[in-house]
């Protein structure tokens, strides 16, 4: 989900970011090839002291909620990812995509790895690989990898240098791009002569999606994840956009719009349905919608946060919302809908303007009636945290949890051998 709106036409007028224009990895100055599909660049060594002014000062202003952290014990190198990949939706089309991998710079060669899945964000660059303008990326960071883990994070199509058009919550393409990045990840840490132990997967609100649909391909192709956690997470996007329309709430925050405008566009995009976001915004908003997708200039204050001057009045109908070509993808936008095999805890906050409780409840909801009670797949309550404070709550909780199943699997393996 969004950060604040007002961030995207600044955001906008900053951007300059180089275009992937081959879907072929090239090899650049500076880069180091690891094959033809990956290459890697070293970007940055971010020392203990920075990582721990990003817990003690950054964080707490820019998330609006004060977190006692465990302090960084380590400096991280930080390197940018290019990789190949494809997007599932257009025939598997061959492109390039970014992510980041950062390293713990401490002896060792083997350490536990966490990927993350980062939110909605409104500037191309605000994603992983450009931590420097990625808020979310940097409290990954002070708090994982400086505490001895692998992070990782993929920057999803059409976001980073990408030339592509967003993929916003576009289900497969998320899929892909998260998954060849753990691929691309391993071969750059064989490169450094590195590997990981664990694979922990976690995001917040988009990112908290697309981390459980990369769980969902990550247990169907076989590959072991020691635990999967979000904050704020929209696991059934039909949902939450329903509750938007038909069932607002006094705290709905004003920056929802820009999930219907992100994500019509993107459907229409990579799902081929012209005329798309123009069937869903009134006539006099359209080219504004489409400017907010395309990242060009606008005036924050011309787009409308009463949903009902930016959508048609039919969409609020839920009969025809479910019946439109929009609510058709929508309803096919979710990520709980299996049997979940691995351990899961879904972090919500009982004041997120943009999660109502009951998302935040959805999956375990799910699960458990199937009777899906091994392992456990939980729903925690961070208090009553906004959809940022949640996140910024999340965080620590989710190092606690992943460092008690390390422990519990070390001490079940010395019983083993005992």
């Amino acid at each position: 989900m969004p950060m604040i709106l007002r961030a995207l036409a600044f955001a906008v007028l900053a951007l300059s970011f180089v275009l992937i224009n081959k879907p072929a990895v090239a090899q650049d100055k500076g880069r180091i090839r690891v094959s033809s599909d990956v290459q890697y660049e070293f970007i940055g060594r971010w020392d203990a002291d920075k990582l721990n002014t990003i817990l003690t000062d950054d964080t707490p202003k820019f998330f609006g909620v004060a977190v006692r952290y465990t302090a960084a014990k380590n400096a991280v190198k930080l390197y940018r990812v290019t990789y190949s990949s494809v997007v599932p939706e257009r025939g598997n089309k061959p492109i390039a995509a970014t992510g980041l991998v950062a390293v713990p710079d401490i002896a060792g060669t083997s350490f536990p790895m966490v990927s993350y899945q980062h939110g909605t964000v409104y500037g191309k660059q605000e994603v992983p690989s450009f931590p420097d303008q990625s808020p979310e990326t940097q409290l990954m960071l002070a708090q994982f990898a400086g505490q001895g883990y692998i992070v990782i994070g993929a920057d999803y199509f059409g976001m980073g240098p990408s030339k592509e058009p967003e993929g916003y919550m576009v289900k497969a393409s998320h899929q892909q791009a998260t998954y060849d990045m753990l691929l691309a990840s391993r071969a750059v840490l064989a490169d450094l002569k590195l590997s990981n132990t664990k694979l922990f997967i976690g995001g917040w609100s988009q990112g908290g999606f697309i981390t459980m649909a990369f769980l969902e391909k990550l247990e169907a192709a076989g590959v072991k994840i020691d635990a999967a956690a979000t904050a704020s997470a929209p696991v059934d996007v039909s949902v939450v956009l329903n509750g938007f329309l038909s069932f607002p709430r006094k705290n709905d925050a004003a920056w929802v719009n820009s999930l219907f405008i992100l994500s019509s566009f993107a459907f229409e995009n990579y799902y081929g349905v012209p005329g798309l976001s123009r069937s869903l915004f009134n006539d006099e908003y359209y080219d504004l919608a489409r400017k907010v997708y395309l990242r060009e200039p606008f005036n924050v204050a011309d787009v409308p946060t009463d949903l009902h001057k930016l959508i048609k009045p039919d969409y609020f109908n839920a009969q025809f919302f479910a019946e439109s070509a929009y609510g058709k993808l929508v309803a096919q936008t979710q990520a709980y809908r299996w049997v979940i095999k691995s351990p899961v805890r879904n972090y919500y906050g009982e004041a997120d303007e943009a999660i109502a409780v009951g998302v935040g409840q959805l999956a375990m909801t799910y699960q458990r009636a199937m009777g899906n009670g091994n392992p456990v797949i939980e729903a925690v309550s961070t208090g009553l945290t906004s959809h940022r404070g949640t996140y910024a709550t999340a965080v620590p909780q989710w190092k606690t949890w992943f460092e008690g199943l390390q422990q519990g699997n070390r001490v079940k393996n010395s019983v083993t051998r005992d």
